[in-house]
């Protein structure tokens, strides 16, 4: 694949503008004064729906979810959609449950909700996994295959790729932290889902043979009746992927709840809200385009099945259908997939910077006493720490990913071992009071355990079913420790009476239609 004038040119205009964007947005107001750690952290508690719902989708959609379930969909079929349409759902449950607990009680981290509800040891032990795993392993996989898809597509060497994805997806949001990832997400997202929307339309324009989309898209179906199963059957050839009824009643519940619920680069958007009203509004708009990506990713990796049969490898099924967009397009689409690593990037390093600053600097460290020349210095600290993760990512990418042939299966392996124990805590901690520091570090220890001891005993036994098992096992020694140990005086000190869980009209039309939509699908696609 090669890259015409016409489409550097046209990546070029999406560089300068969404780095210029960026900038507009990160300004400070006249006579505001410089940015304090709400400002540069939760972007002012002031985030409008729209930014809210689209970055949560563009922090969560980057290249390797894009040619991964591409491929996923040239190999599986349709069932793979399972992860996006279940999210939208996910995403109601947190929108209803969750989000007024967190905004009620002005939680900002994650490890900060854990110190209020449980202790101080378990915020500190929770920072620093979160941070290792954010740096380490999940921005160092987001910035590698991002530039394997980005040498495939360009053809420069990946070390280069590697090098200038990760500087400018820094550079652009340093200066203005939250509000620049956010309000810029807006565009980011409506370039992902209009290149999406140009492959799927030219690769069922092609399949139709003149005759249209709808014709094209029949022809699909019929040609390969198999990959348009949405639950698989033991006997499928990939059912320890998705193992049946577990992608809707079973595992996929426990990763779905930490992923969009508890992960803190992801509900870090909604807890900048400006009231729960408006965060409630964003989450239905994301739950909205979850129901959409599937069109976006998954069909075209399908449509490559019939219109590229011999492929030596499924994740090669993404790249080769851009192949066939003329030139222009090529470009635009080619701008959506650097769209969706940069967005993903940024919003990582943010959070990582918000959680080093906030859950350990600012917490362990002395200095100067509150006020603005204190918050000027741990904006400061937020920047520093965002240069520092890029920078380690960067050098260790290659050795600590590039080194795995599996690299994505591996990272969602390796933090499905912490999955259900943070599920269990963060679950117990919102919903039962009797749940204490000792039954959470239960549940996070059990998890590891347990998930190491089943994968190494019962390698037959598919990830998404010993998830939801390490959960159950979990949840109850969690709750029969809380139950015989005593609680610390006073660690407690998250509000729930007063929680109101009432939602708007809006969000339950919202709701409604989601849950109808979903029905739907799986009803016509089971």
């Amino acid at each position: 694949m090669q890259l015409a004038t016409i489409d550097i040119m046209v990546v070029a205009v999406y560089f300068v503008c969404i780095f210029g964007l960026a900038q507009y947005v990160s300004r400070d107001k006249v006579g505001a004064g410089p940015k304090n750690t709400t400002d540069y952290f939760l972007a002012s508690k002031n985030l409008p729906w729209w930014a809210i719902g689209a970055s949560l989708i563009a922090a969560n959609i980057s290249a390797e979810q894009i040619v991964g379930m591409s491929g996923s969909g040239y190999a599986i079929g349709l069932a793979i959609a399972s992860y996006e349409w279940m999210a939208a759902l996910t995403l109601l449950i947190v929108g209803k449950f969750f989000l007024p607990i967190f905004l009620k009680n002005e939680i900002y981290t994650m490890p900060q909700f854990l110190e209020r509800r449980y202790g101080p040891s378990i915020r500190t032990l929770m920072a620093l996994f979160w941070l290792a795993l954010y740096v380490f392993v999940n921005l160092t996989s987001i910035i590698w295959l991002g530039s394997i898809a980005v040498t495939k597509v360009a053809g420069i060497n990946q070390d280069l790729a590697l090098v200038l994805l990760g500087a400018f997806a820094l550079l652009y949001q340093i200066r203005g932290g939250l509000k620049a990832v956010a309000l810029t997400d807006i565009v980011q997202v409506t370039l992902l889902v209009l290149g999406g929307l140009i492959i799927a339309a030219l690769t069922l324009g092609k399949l139709g043979q003149g005759a249209g989309m709808i014709v094209g898209f029949h022809r699909l179906t019929t040609a390969i009746p198999d990959h348009f199963h949405m639950i698989l059957k033991p006997g499928n050839a990939h059912y320890m992927d998705l193992p049946g009824l577990s992608v809707l009643i079973g595992g996929m519940w426990i990763a779905n709840l930490s992923y969009w619920g508890f992960n803190q680069y992801i509900i870090q958007r909604a807890l900048a809200a400006k009231n729960i009203a408006e965060a409630q509004k964003g989450i239905i708009f994301a739950a909205f385009l979850k129901l959409l990506m599937p069109l976006v990713i998954v069909l075209p990796g399908i449509a490559a099945v019939v219109l590229a049969p011999d492929l030596a490898k499924p994740d090669e099924a993404y790249p080769t259908m851009m192949a066939l967009l003329p030139s222009g397009l090529l470009g635009l689409v080619f701008a959506a997939l650097i769209a969706a690593i940069v967005a993903s990037t940024a919003s990582k390093i943010n959070s990582i910077a918000t959680i080093f600053t906030l859950d350990l600097y600012a917490k362990h460290s002395g200095g100067k006493e509150p006020g603005e020349g204190r918050e000027r210095h741990l904006v400061f600290v937020g920047r520093a720490a965002a240069v520092v993760a890029i920078l380690l990512a960067i050098m260790t990418a290659r050795p600590l990913v590039g080194s795995s042939e599996q690299a994505f299966q591996f990272i969602q392996e390796f933090t499905g071992f912490f999955t259900p124990g943070i599920t269990v805590i963060f679950l117990l901690g919102l919903f039962w009071k009797r749940a204490n520091e000792a039954g959470a570090l239960t549940a996070a220890g059990t998890s590891v355990i347990l998930s190491w001891a089943f994968k190494t005993l019962l390698p037959t036994l598919p990830f998404m079913d010993r998830m939801g098992l390490v959960f159950l096992i979990a949840l109850g020694l969690a709750v029969l420790i809380s139950l015989i140990t005593r609680s610390r005086a006073d660690t407690d000190t998250i509000d729930t009476k007063s929680v109101s869980y009432g939602t708007q009209t809006s969000f339950n039309v919202g709701a409604i239609g989601v849950i109808l939509i979903l029905i739907a699908l799986y009803g016509t696609w089971w």
